[in-house]
């Protein structure tokens, strides 16, 4: 969404979208604004300030004012005067030639009528200057290079076909980055009037009646979205209503509702899901609900109760122990703390799935935030490299993270479509050629979503096209990836993803044209889902200790063993809009960010864990708590952007320790046991008569594990106690007394 008429209210200046064709002709078409242009063109410059104002290259800020405003549109406004008055039609013929190749979505004659005003797609790997810079050369054109701050206007002119000289509805798109709830024209008398907002089709979810107005009233209860008790309710009252008992099902949902809304008929009717009946209709059954006696509602204190389960701590206090039983480590997410993006990728999602759904989503926005470079804790340099897998049985949901990560995927899929359509044109071009004839030039696209079972060849050929961006993959399944990769490419994969983490230089060299050759910075972050099978073929004992395993964040989706179905809320169009202006947001920022404070909390937790591990003698753990800090930081950063507070907030030092903690843990239980049998393997290799023959030789003659268990001191975890045990067995030291004493064999053992 990129076209914001300008207002004033109370002596600010003021945005709001105009959503469709026939809002934008009749802002321009009205008789004072054509009254007031022909004034401008006859000299009279003092009536150009009444015109109808545009922005078109930036979104408003959270208050609906313009001013500072950082987040960019997805499109640009390029201002083009003192055109010669006869250069301004081969100008403008120029320009049209060239529409595609620019992006052109709306062109118009200035309102002195010596130059243009154009509006294209924003090249979202360039700054605002370098699209200008980019689009002048691609013109041959000079722009106004004072028009160059993404808040400055556009005076409009009319409607009339030799004003208004090209039109393109892709920019009254609602699904690019604007929440649909910002949609208040005020107009020149100060009155408020609704704009219809476009419907989509029959899986559209249902909106309120209210929903085409600014939102008045908060939005959330306690910190649950009212989206999501009314998904609850319907949930435990039999459903959503059938048509013909709406206005019954209705009143009674108003008539609980209303405990949670003051008692107010505006807020419910704000909140509330209308199911195709009118606004008057809505009206009346609210008021009739409204008009009966105030008793409360026991059921909304208990789904209230149910829905606030993971957000009752304090700001102080997050929840990140490990659950007993051997269970996955489960972090209790305070989704009012979240920023933008974060909080909306949520909605709708049991609270056991949030780590999960979160870890998913993190690589992605980084890949957004890939401009980006942070310093970390020891001075080097930091781009923002994310690679997640998110692990559970069959059949255990790990589908509501793809769900959050289609919704993220957007701005990337829509992109790319028309880079592979520019690709695909050209290999048409170059297979259709005459035998004499030279081949095409090779476009060089960019297209920065590829597929994880992409070969080391196409990947390569993708990195050297990105121009520095990070590319992105998602994978449904961690099996699938292995399969087709094989050994060999999987080995080679392996190469690949370690260096991505740190921005490393990889490449290859074929003496053909038929396999690409290069070396490229790494720039390459992707989640895949995976089951636990799945996890043990990829990453197995002789391999474990290649790096790759602490460079990834790992997520385990809860244990649903014999647990009933377990039911999702759905995303509002709020919601979805909202993502959608996280991305715009992560993509804006560039260059080195700052974070002193983060820096500090992740040091300071770092050593914690160092200290830890070595009262422990835990190897295992000192190994990925390096990364497991990195990791955490880096998702640090990823909320302090989203934030968009100029400092780091605590709630953004709080979620980056919890993601290093889950990162920790989950690490060590997924890998830890395969890299601590390898560590004793290796020692066992060199000197399996050294450590162990020592602890050996200190046990009595018949000993239990408890005996062994002593004397390594939290050395090693139970499943390598065990694999001493089998290998003194196995090379003849000891041998089974009872079913818990061992017995030593007095024969002569020689070292390894």
């Amino acid at each position: 969404m990129s076209v914001h008429m300008i207002y004033y209210k109370d002596g600010a200046k003021m945005m709001r979208p105009v959503l469709t064709r026939e809002d934008y002709m009749a802002l321009r078409s009205g008789g004072e604004q054509r009254a007031i242009v022909k004034a401008v063109r006859s000299g009279d410059e003092a009536q150009k300030r009444r015109l109808v104002q545009m922005n078109y290259s930036c979104l408003p800020n959270a208050d609906g004012t313009l001013k500072g405003s950082k987040t960019m549109s997805t499109t640009i406004g390029m201002d083009i005067d003192h055109i010669a008055p006869e250069e301004l039609q081969p100008t403008r013929e120029r320009i049209l030639q060239k529409k595609d190749e620019l992006g052109l979505l709306m062109m118009e004659l200035s309102a002195r009528g010596a130059g243009y005003h154009l509006v294209f797609r924003r090249r979202p790997e360039l700054s605002q200057e370098e699209n200008l810079k980019w689009a002048s050369e691609l013109l041959q054109v000079e722009y106004d290079t004072g028009a160059k701050d993404i808040t400055r206007v556009f005076f409009t002119t009319t409607g009339d076909a030799n004003e208004l000289l090209f039109l393109d509805d892709e920019i009254f798109d609602l699904s690019q980055t604007i929440p649909p709830t910002l949609t208040v024209r005020e107009g020149r008398s100060g009155a408020t009037t609704p704009l219809q907002l476009p419907r989509g089709g029959e899986n559209e979810p249902e909106v309120s009646p209210r929903e085409d107005l600014a939102r008045v009233f908060p939005s959330h209860f306690k910190g649950v979205p009212y989206s999501a008790i009314i998904a609850e309710y319907w949930q435990r009252t039999g459903g959503e209503p059938s048509e013909g008992e709406r206005n019954k099902r209705l009143h009674q949902l108003a008539a609980n509702l209303r405990a949670i809304c003051d008692n107010n008929e505006e807020w419910l009717l704000e909140v509330m899901p209308s199911f195709k009946l009118s606004v008057q209709e809505m009206k009346s059954i609210i008021h009739s609900a409204c008009k009966e006696p105030t008793k409360g509602s026991r059921l909304m204190d208990q789904i209230i109760d149910h829905l606030t389960l993971t957000i009752e701590q304090s700001d102080e206090d997050w929840d990140d122990g490990v659950a007993n039983n051997g269970q996955s480590s489960m972090v209790n997410v305070q989704c009012n703390k979240l920023p933008i993006g974060l909080k909306e990728s949520l909605t709708g999602v049991p609270d056991s799935m949030h780590m999960p759904v979160l870890c998913g989503i993190l690589p992605i926005a980084a890949a957004y935030a890939d401009q980006v470079e942070v310093e970390y804790c020891d001075g080097n340099m930091h781009r923002l490299g994310l690679m997640s897998i998110i692990r559970g049985e069959q059949a255990s949901n790990k589908s509501v993270v793809k769900n959050a990560v289609d919704i993220w995927k957007r701005q990337l899929e829509e992109e790319d479509a028309l880079a592979r359509k520019r690709e695909e044109e050209w290999k048409e071009r170059k297979k259709g050629r005459k035998a004499n004839e030279k081949a095409p030039d090779d476009p060089h696209v960019l297209i920065r979503m590829v597929p994880v079972t992409v070969s080391c060849s196409t990947l390569l050929k993708r990195l050297k096209n990105a121009q520095g961006r990070t590319l992105y993959s998602f994978g449904e399944e961690l099996d699938t990836l292995r399969k087709t990769n094989g050994a060999g490419s999987w080995s080679s994969k392996y190469d690949i993803y370690r260096l991505s983490f740190d921005n490393g230089e990889w490449g290859q060299d074929y003496n053909s044209d038929q396999a690409e050759s290069g070396v490229v910075k790494v720039a390459y972050n992707w989640t895949m889902l995976g089951t636990y099978g799945a996890m043990r073929k990829c990453f197995k004992s002789d391999n474990i200790e290649n790096g790759l395993s602490s460079r990834i964040l790992v997520a385990e989706m809860p244990d649903s063993s014999f647990q009933k179905m377990q039911k999702f809320g759905k995303r509002s169009a709020e919601d979805v809009a909202r993502i959608q202006q996280a991305v715009t947001r992560l993509r804006s920022f560039s260059g080195l960010v700052d974070v002193p404070r983060l820096r500090k909390a992740i040091e300071n937790w770092v050593e914690e864990k160092r200290v830890e591990a070595a009262k422990d003698i835990d190897h295992v753990k000192d190994t990925y708590r390096k990364r497991a800090a990195v990791i955490g930081f880096r998702c640090g950063v990823i909320f302090h952007l989203l934030s968009g507070k100029e400092k780091e907030s605590k709630q953004c030092l709080d979620f980056a320790l919890m993601m290093a903690e889950y990162c920790l843990n989950q690490q060590i239980k997924t890998f830890g046991e395969a890299l601590l049998n390898q560590y004793v393997d290796a020692s066992d290799e060199c000197q399996r008569y050294g450590a162990n023959h020592t602890i050996f030789d200190q046990l009595p003659p018949t000993f239990t594990m408890d005996d062994l268990r002593s004397l390594k001191r939290g050395y090693c975890g139970e499943s390598a106690l065990r694999n001493i045990i089998t290998r003194w067995k196995r090379d003849g030291w000891i041998e089974k007394s009872d079913s818990k004493h061992w017995r030593k064999v007095a024969i002569k053992r020689e070292p390894y």
